[in-house]
């Protein structure tokens, strides 16, 4: 199984960036696979990793992910075969949709019909990674711009056909599109015991498109706490999955919310996003019961850890997604030392 690290958060302010400059130094440098940078309303994606390409020699890095309401996708060919060129290949375009919240809210644009937009986007990207000319006539996206005095343009930095387009998607219809069109899913809100419910639509899109689930990468969160006091880690995680059940999204809107219920858990999502939205965040926490965090977080007891990192790999998960854990650089490289070993000697076992 490989590992992969994340750099930042949605709201991530650059505070203690020479900590995470650190932090994937030591990633590369004990052999983790990826690391990704994340965007939506903090630093955006690609800065981070354009710096960290200078200061890593092995590690991929990737945009995880970059919003496509954010960028025309002309601006983002430019921009992943600026950073294949900067990292010497070593660059991942990640791409999602984000949400209503942010598109409209931030960006000021349509949130309506994500997946039509997706998959245009897609095909206009791939073109342009081509080195072809873009000319496009879609239902969101026409190239040349009609009625003007623009002309069909392409890229002048070399062309990068296989550079790898990973997709951060939850949805059925966009987990199909997924299986269709990308190189890797970058998976959240994942239960290994229900690992169908993400699994099958991909797997059903592969094979559309005449491919098989072996052909895209499956990648997901993996957060390691190991503990002997398994109360209070499950205690610790209870208000981030309150978080992400309540607050990731509008009422209307919740991707995560939607995944976990339809894993089976759609009565505990609806009052914990109500406790959430109605403002009793302590309530709303306390309403998470133990069984899901327990199903969606590698953590407790260095057994029970090793236990979740195996059913991961049963599942078919190929990479782990770690955290930074720990105030300091030193902490979070120790602790990421530490899961590493963990999940090497899990899987040898």
């Amino acid at each position: 199984m490989k590992i992969s690290v994340s750099v930042g958060s949605a709201y991530y302010d650059g505070e203690n960036w020479s900590d995470i400059v650190e932090y994937v130094k030591a990633a590369d440098r004990i052999g983790v696979d990826y690391a990704w940078s994340a965007e939506a309303w903090g630093m955006e994606a690609v800065t981070p990793l354009a710096y960290l390409a200078g200061v890593t020699e092995r590690i991929t890095l990737g945009s995880g992910i970059m919003q496509i309401s954010a960028r025309t996708p002309a601006t983002t060919v430019l921009t992943a075969l600026s950073m294949a060129q900067i990292s010497n290949g070593r660059f991942i375009l990640g791409l999602g949709v984000s949400g209503p919240q942010v598109v409209e809210g931030l960006h000021g644009e349509a949130f309506a019909k994500p997946l039509g937009r997706l998959r245009e986007y897609i095909d206009i990207v791939k073109m342009g990674l081509s080195g072809e000319r873009l000319v496009y006539d879609g239902k969101h996206y026409e190239l040349p711009r009609p009625g003007g005095e623009g002309k069909a343009l392409k890229s002048s930095i070399p062309p990068r056909p296989d550079l790898p387009i990973y997709l951060a998607t939850l949805g059925p219809k966009s987990l199909e599109l997924t299986g269709k069109v990308a190189d890797g899913w970058l998976g959240t809100s994942f239960i290994p015991e229900h690992a169908d419910v993400m699994l099958d639509p991909i797997r059903a899109g592969a094979e559309s498109a005449g491919r098989t689930l072996d052909d895209i990468e499956i990648q997901v969160n993996g957060g390691i706490a190991v503990s002997e006091d398994v109360d209070k880690l499950i205690a610790q995680a209870r208000p981030g999955m309150a978080f992400t059940l309540g607050g990731m999204g509008s009422a209307k809107t919740n991707f995560y919310n939607a995944a976990y219920s339809r894993a089976g858990y759609a009565d505990i999502c609806e009052e914990v996003q109500r406790l959430w939205v109605d403002g009793d965040k302590a309530a709303a926490a306390a309403a998470v019961p133990e069984e899901l965090v327990l199903q969606a977080y590698p953590i407790g007891t260095e057994d029970m850890v090793k236990q979740r990192i195996r059913a991961y790999a049963d599942a078919g998960v190929q990479c782990l997604r770690l955290g930074a854990r720990g105030k300091t650089a030193a902490d979070q490289i120790r602790n990421l030392e530490e899961s590493v070993d963990l999940i090497r000697s899990a899987l040898a076992a």
